[in-house]
């Protein structure tokens, strides 16, 4: 264990004196999962409290403004989440997150996760950490293949991730990529690395933004949208658990931004109502097209026609596809 901290020490100062800027620093992954996780390590409650001691001793040594936490766990009921809560309640170690994954379709299981694992850090009062769900996606053993589905579970989601005061969440992940068999075998097992590269090198993949030919998903629209949502959120309320949105004023750009989707394989009807200062107010309408054939940011994000209309009687109608993800833009006309 002593040459795995001067390791950990080492990492730690060379990032930090190169000016990475690092600032949280995660101990292990899937410690529940085993070499299925894609690590060669696999923990019981008891020895992984050892581990992240030493750890974090390690990297406080090495930069002591870091943020440490873990155990980044594969299923957040796993028994070493409270075994590490009390552990570093009673010892005084520190702990600045817990992080989990989860991968599901369903945004209410997804959410269930938070508020179960909130529910589990309440029971340790003096420790208070961030929350972070650092893998997310939707159920890979078993995806969706329909194409509209993935960008509205990734709207969906984050907007049951801020209703239930989640810290931080992490998409998994940027980009695909086959593994190499012959590196993964220094450090796994011939049954783990067999199952790392069947399942990166011949299953279907819809992890990442990116695919393997470095081509844009749909997936990654959603999130582009959402970037758009800039200024200060507003309220936005709706009375059908399918059709939910996010509204923001931009001062900047003068604008009141909306973004509302329809987490149902059928359609509806979209009436928004607009309450305060809504007269004389130009509105853009785009929609997320999954099913194109081209990923071109026009054709994904298609603008509606009319390019432009006026805002009448402070309401807007329009319909939602299944799995439909709006846009709107509203300007104060000048």
């Amino acid at each position: 264990m002593r040459n795995w901290e001067k390791l950990i020490y080492n990492m730690v100062k060379h990032y930090r004196e190169r000016g990475s800027k690092i600032r949280y620093w995660e101990v292990s992954n899937e410690p529940d999962l085993g070499e299925s996780g894609g690590c060669p390590y696999l923990f019981t409650p008891e020895n992984y409290r050892r581990y992240y001691a030493r750890t974090v001793a390690a990297i406080l040594r090495a930069d002591p403004e870091a943020r440490v936490g873990g155990p980044a766990l594969a299923y957040y009921k796993s028994p070493i989440l409270p075994s590490l809560l009390e552990f570093c309640e009673k010892e005084k170690v520190p702990l600045h997150f817990v992080s989990w994954h989860a991968y599901l379709s369903d945004p209410i299981k997804l959410r269930a996760t938070i508020d179960g694992v909130k529910a589990i850090i309440k029971k340790y009062p003096s420790l208070n950490p961030e929350t972070i769900l650092n893998e997310w996606n939707m159920g890979l053993d078993t995806p969706s293949l329909d194409p509209r589905f993935q960008p509205c579970l990734v709207v969906e989601a984050a907007w049951q991730m801020k209703e239930a005061g989640l810290d931080y969440s992490c998409y998994y992940h940027i980009r695909d990529y086959h593994v190499q068999p012959e590196i993964f075998s220094r450090f796994m097992s011939l049954d783990g690395t067999a199952f790392m590269a069947r399942w990166w090198n011949q299953m279907p993949q819809f992890d990442g933004l990116f695919d393997f030919q470095n081509r844009v998903r749909p997936a990654y629209f959603a999130f582009k949208l959402l970037s758009r949502l800039s200024g200060h959120r507003l309220r936005l309320q709706s009375n059908d658990p399918h059709v939910h949105g996010f509204a923001a004023y931009d001062e900047r750009l003068q604008a009141f931004n909306i973004l509302v989707w329809n987490f149902s394989d059928q359609p509806a009807r979209l009436e928004l109502k607009l309450e305060g200062e809504t007269t004389q107010l130009i509105m853009r309408r785009s929609v997320l097209d999954a099913t194109g054939p081209s990923d071109d940011e026009n054709n994904r994000i298609r603008w509606q026609q009319p390019f432009t209309r006026k805002v009448e009687n402070s309401n807007i109608g329009f319909d939602l596809d299944g799995y439909g993800i709006s846009f709107l833009s509203l300007e104060k006309k000048q």
